[in-house]
């Protein structure tokens, strides 16, 4: 299990700005059996974990300052009392740098089964897409779960090696995951597919040929013009002559 050092924080309000600008990330723990606490995180040190364990890995959140206000943990978890086993509940971004701003820790129940969004990892390579030119169409790219906070996946692997035909496809049932976990979609809907390529060239091609005919019916129009007026040219030029 990953660790990621905090201290309770005691700025608040406006105060946090301060924080932010010494690359300090705060943020709030809160659970069912625990009392709210504020806390301060290096922004660093978190960006790292959070992007090994996403938002539905447990964490050990080592609390380093105030140890004597241990937060309770189940009794059934081998793990020091000092840590805390929490998920990364909820992160706010800057709009501007995409750079956390704010965290939320939320401490489950270990006995009690609850719900995040995994990811899924595509891995392999279709034989539809490789030997018949065909478009790989990812219509998921993550999907709701529910299990034990223990048992929450870091992501879902798919294997797209079976997809050989433009007539294949993976299911939500098709999905290799742990028994302890239940995926929160219909088993039937279309998680990956592979698209003929003559549907994306006609839809490619069609504007082009629109625009060629344009082109052609221009450059008709152009040389006619362009006729004309050498007819009226050597029309004027024998009257001339006359």
């Amino acid at each position: 299990m990953l660790s990621l050092n905090a201290k309770i924080r005691k700025e608040k309000g406006k105060k946090v700005k301060n924080l932010r600008k010494k690359g300090i990330l705060p943020g709030v723990l809160y659970g069912p059996k625990i009392k709210t606490k504020p806390l301060e995180i290096d922004l660093k040190e978190f960006e790292k974990i959070y992007k090994e364990a996403g938002e539905s890995s447990l964490i050990a959140l080592v609390i380093t300052k105030g140890e004597d206000e241990a937060l309770a943990s189940s009794p059934s978890l081998e793990i020091d009392k000092k840590k805390s086993p929490v998920l990364i509940h909820e992160v706010k971004l800057d709009p501007l740098t995409e750079k956390p701003i704010h965290v939320d820790f939320y401490q489950p129940s270990l006995e009690e089964e609850v719900t995040a969004e995994v990811s899924l990892a595509f891995e392999g390579e279709a034989a539809a897409v490789k030997d018949l030119g065909g478009t790989l169409v990812k219509n998921i790219s993550e999907v709701e779960v529910k299990a034990l906070p223990q048992n929450l996946p870091h992501e879902i692997k798919v294997n797209i090696d079976c997809l050989k035909t433009f007539d294949d496809n993976i299911l939500i049932k098709d999905l290799l995951i742990p028994k302890e976990v239940k995926i929160l979609k219909s088993p039937e809907e279309i998680v990956a597919a592979v698209s003929p390529p003559e549907k994306v060239e006609e839809e490619l091609a069609k504007p082009v040929e629109e625009k060629v005919e344009e082109v052609e019916k221009v450059e008709k129009k152009k040389e006619e013009e362009e006729e004309e007026e050498e007819k009226k040219k050597e029309e004027g030029k024998e009257k001339k002559e006359k």
